[in-house]
């Protein structure tokens, strides 16, 4: 890299992109981020009975995963710059596409060798504000691995990031590393919105934590919207965490402590590879978010349409050191 690459760099004003999921519309940065991942995960969960599944059962872990597993295969195959590759990110958040890559998941067994569909550590920080007149800003920002690359410019009080690592070195893939191209990158903040015409915003909202964030994401919008739980609850719920050991070849489920045991004992009779349970400083991996709901629409006990209230609920993750406030 060279001072001509860091004069040459522009940001960029980006278009957000959305799927609908039972009524409401979740907002995720464009690639060449993962927000895609997130969108192709809700998607695919869309074709199950979430909420008859039973929170953190074996049933709905078992679901979960193997969409978490579909999504990022896809994503991690078909994501990259799209200044240099075009691509197919209609075709993928099409319905028709998530209720074909549904249909390989069996509620008796694991997926053996999850291939992409076919075509037809971390530095983060997450931050959420919503001011007095409504206006939403999820943010977030990271260095990636541990002080990026470790390198400080001169007379700089700051590391530079190390986001190429997530290139890929095959030529023929579509994040293949080129000059000017910027790679598969995995920071995402998401807005929430209602599918009105005119859609009104009910939520930002950010889970940071590398191949996490897009699990995370989904995991605490359906602890709201499907189960119900107000945005401190949603945060504090125990959560999964899928990925790929390139090792073994293999996916591993992590489970945080407070999954029941029963639960990973069921997952493991139908074929998954089970860390449990996860706790102390491991937890980490399970990312640290932050959410800003307006008004309460995830309160089933409530009639929303003779209870529209605009006030704003906070809350904040205790596996970090943030906070919600109001100002």
């Amino acid at each position: 890299m060279t001072l001509d690459d860091l004069s040459g760099h522009d940001s960029e004003v980006i278009t957000p992109i959305s799927t609908e999921y039972k009524g409401v519309h979740l907002w995720e940065p464009p690639p060449n981020s993962q927000g895609l991942a997130a969108l192709l995960l809700l998607n695919i969960l869309e074709n199950f009975s979430v909420k008859g599944l039973g929170h953190n059962s074996s049933d709905y872990i078992h679901v979960l995963v193997e969409a978490v597993r579909l999504a990022l295969t896809d994503a991690l195959c078909y994501l990259g710059d799209p200044n240099h590759v075009t691509l197919p990110v209609q075709t993928l958040l099409h319905k028709t596409y998530s209720q074909q890559r549904a249909r390989s998941i069996s509620m008796n067994r694991a997926m053996e060798g999850v291939k992409p569909g076919q075509m037809t550590g971390s530095d983060t920080v997450y931050l959420c504000v919503i001011d007095s007149q409504g206006n939403a800003c999820s943010f977030v920002n990271s260095t990636y691995m541990a002080f990026g690359t470790g390198l400080v410019p001169n007379g700089c009080g700051f590391s530079l990031q190390n986001r190429g690592a997530n290139f890929s070195l095959h030529r023929n893939h579509l994040n293949c590393v080129a000059g000017g191209k910027r790679p598969y990158h995995t920071i995402i903040a998401a807005l929430l919105t209602d599918s009105a015409p005119k859609p009104q915003l009910l939520a930002a909202l950010g889970v940071m934590g590398a191949f996490m964030q897009p699990q995370g994401h989904i995991q605490v919008l359906l602890n709201m919207l499907e189960f119900g739980m107000n945005p401190q609850q949603a945060l504090d719920a125990p959560r999964v965490h899928v990925q790929y050991d390139h090792r073994a070849d293999e996916w591993v489920i992590n489970l945080e402590e407070g999954v029941d045991g029963k639960v990973a004992k069921e997952l493991r009779r139908r074929g998954h590879r089970v860390n449990w349970p996860v706790t102390g400083h491991e937890r980490s991996q399970f990312g640290r978010g932050q959410i800003i709901t307006v008004g309460e629409w995830w309160n089933t006990s409530v009639n929303q349409a003779a209870h529209s209230t605009r006030v704003l609920w906070g809350g904040s993750d205790p596996r970090a050191d943030g906070c919600a406030q109001g100002y």
